[in-house]
């Protein structure tokens, strides 16, 4: 039993599997904690890898066979570990088509996470992101922005789009509370799993949501606003560029609760 592990196609990767994808670019991934061997979320893990692999391969793998690779990792490592599942084609990059080469998965196992303590101050950077929809690899865009935040004395970056909307963050999904309901903005970005997670577990709970358009203007009126991803589901947002927001510690609470509603199954 390790704490790290890394499978192709569900088996251990060996030096030979590994070297043609260690400088390749051309893939797509979903990122997850396992807790007590189970994960929340699965069917909107599994659908987002099927739904991305379409889009770059134009053919995704059966979701049981993604699930028995995904299965294989978490049963070779310990009961509470991060887990991250690639899909790349064979056909490799810069190749005109990938037609007749099976998508395969590359799973990697390390230690859990549950991400920053904040609240955080994010520097806001205008940048969209390429299809904006599919997690893909190969994002340099991210860390340079983070980097150049943290010179700034910021914690991250939030991104604005050409119309001056905020999207999301580098890593993470944005969220805001307006004094009675949770506030998803309106732009081209992924929708996180968590954020999916999220949005599932509050209908349930009856806590209203909206979709609406939210810049750099609107924050003023804001009672809060946290960021999320797999790690989180909701980490408090001190400052976005020059505005100050409450930190609304029952808006974290109140979205912690909703995320530990989502059930852990086993993969």
């Amino acid at each position: 039993m390790t704490s790290f592990v890394v499978h192709r196609n569900g088996r251990p990767a060996s030096v030979e599997d590994l070297t043609p994808l260690a400088f390749a670019g051309y893939a797509h991934f979903t990122a997850l904690q396992v807790r007590g061997g189970r994960v929340r979320g699965l069917d909107i893990h599994l659908e987002r890898l099927r739904v991305a692999s379409l889009e770059l391969f134009g053919q995704a793998l059966p979701d049981d066979r993604v699930r028995a690779h995904l299965r294989a990792a978490v049963e070779a490592g310990p009961a509470d570990m991060s887990l991250r599942a690639t899909v790349y084609s064979p056909a490799g990059e810069f190749t005109a088509t990938g037609e007749g080469a099976e998508p395969e998965v590359l799973v990697r196992t390390g230690p859990p996470s549950s991400g920053p303590d904040g609240p955080l101050a994010l520097a806001t950077v205008e940048h969209e992101r390429f299809l904006p929809a599919v997690k893909h690899v190969g994002e340099s865009a991210k860390t340079y922005f983070l980097r150049q935040a943290v010179g700034q004395g910021f914690d991250d970056a939030a991104f604005l789009d050409r119309r001056g909307r905020l999207s999301e963050a580098t890593i993470w999904n944005l969220a805001f509370w307006d004094g009675t309901a949770v506030v998803w903005p309106e732009a081209e970005m992924l929708i996180g799993s968590t954020m999916s997670i999220l949005r599932r577990q509050l209908d349930r709970l009856g806590v209203p949501q909206r979709v609406r358009e939210v810049t750099p203007d609107d924050l003023p009126a804001l009672a809060g606003a946290v960021v999320m991803n797999s790690w989180t589901p909701g980490v408090a947002v001190r400052r976005i560029g020059s505005v100050s927001l409450p930190e609304a510690s029952s808006f974290v609470e109140l979205l912690h609760r909703a995320y530990e509603a989502e059930p852990l199954v086993a993969p």
